[in-house]
């Protein structure tokens, strides 16, 4: 269909091109007017009240630019309609980008949205991430050796958003003409590392149960993270274990196999090897379906519940294979 109002939809786990094509976006729509831009969550708002702040303009701006993430939430028909109604009759005052980790979103939704304006990206094949990092660090005006290259692929989560974090910490710490070494980046790295739902799964492929609760208790101080986005990160995680074991299944584990379904790096492979040793096909499922349960409690919950329902969520995961403990009720 063709669409009035200027709508986008970008997917996949590539975060850093994906959020750099959203500020080009936004670069753009800022050079219309003042914007009145919002950055909001599927799963945290009604579709109607986005509709109503995309149609309805502020006192201070000209411009609406609205950002919407986990847009695989989106799949009730209602929500589906309304956001139909605002594209075909929308005004080109109004901006509205949505967003997902995943591949794609329903597909009512997605045929919604202009063929030029949807992109899939990609998590980057393992050579353009060498090459990413390689280029990163001679434009910045440093040298860095091929073994810490792969020391930073080892410890950083592998999209440009997470590398360029990570990348950047070296610019701070060494002079412009330094070349980084291996050790550098161990030392660097292992002491400043952010901690993410991806870091979180990882400790919990291991089967480190204290230290998946200390990543949680980290990502529950911070000012952008809350349980519904964790969980979110989980789920993408597990859902990826369950590509793996599908993969397994039908004997296509060979390098272009995995590469051709999103593994591209070797720390991806041997994460997710590490993490289906511990969760088979059904494990997996009953993980999604406690995420899925524990998502819904959080909810329905006040604030004060959050920990503790994340906690027994994580102590689940680990020790019960996604089965639920069993949980006292005092009348």
């Amino acid at each position: 269909m063709s669409a009035s109002a200027p709508v986008w939809l970008f997917t996949g786990p590539e975060i850093g091109e994906r959020n750099d094509a959203v500020e080009q976006i936004r670069t753009a729509a800022a050079k219309r007017g003042v914007l009145d831009a919002h950055t909001l969550y599927a799963s945290d708002v009604k579709i109607g009240d986005i509709v109503s702040l995309l149609r309805n303009g502020s006192l201070f701006a000209e411009i609406r630019f609205v950002v919407l993430r986990n847009a695989e939430e989106i799949k009730k028909k209602d929500d589906i309609d309304q956001l139909a109604d605002w594209i075909s009759g929308g005004s080109d005052e109004a901006y509205l980008v949505l967003v997902s980790d995943e591949i794609g979103v329903d597909k009512k939704l997605e045929a919604l949205i202009p063929k030029e304006h949807k992109r899939i990206f990609w998590e980057l094949f393992e050579n353009r991430k060498e090459q990413w990092i390689s280029d990163f660090f001679r434009k910045a005006g440093y040298r860095i050796e091929p073994s810490a290259v792969q020391t930073i692929l080892d410890l950083v989560e592998n999209n440009t958003d997470a590398l360029r974090t990570a990348c950047t910490q070296f610019v701070l710490f060494y002079p412009q003409g330094y070349c980084v070494t291996a050790a550098d980046a161990e030392s660097i790295l292992s002491h400043n590392r952010e901690e993410s739902p991806f870091t979180l799964f990882d400790s919990l492929a291991e089967g480190l149960l204290d230290s998946a609760l200390e990543i949680y208790r980290k990502l529950s101080l911070g000012k952008d993270s809350s349980p519904v986005q964790t969980i979110a990160g989980l789920t993408f995680c597990f859902r990826r274990l369950g590509d793996w074991h599908r993969l397994a299944q039908s004997g296509a584990t060979d390098e272009f196999s995995l590469k051709k379904a999103g593994f591209t790096s070797k720390r991806a492979i041997d994460q997710y090897r590490t993490a289906s040793r511990r969760w088979d096909s059904v494990a997996v499922g009953a993980v999604l379906a406690l995420l899925a349960e524990t998502d819904r409690s959080v909810r329905n919950s006040g604030s004060a519940l959050h920990d503790c329902l994340m906690e027994l969520c994580l102590y689940a995961i680990v020790k019960k294979n996604g089965v639920a403990p069993e949980v006292a009720v005092f009348d």
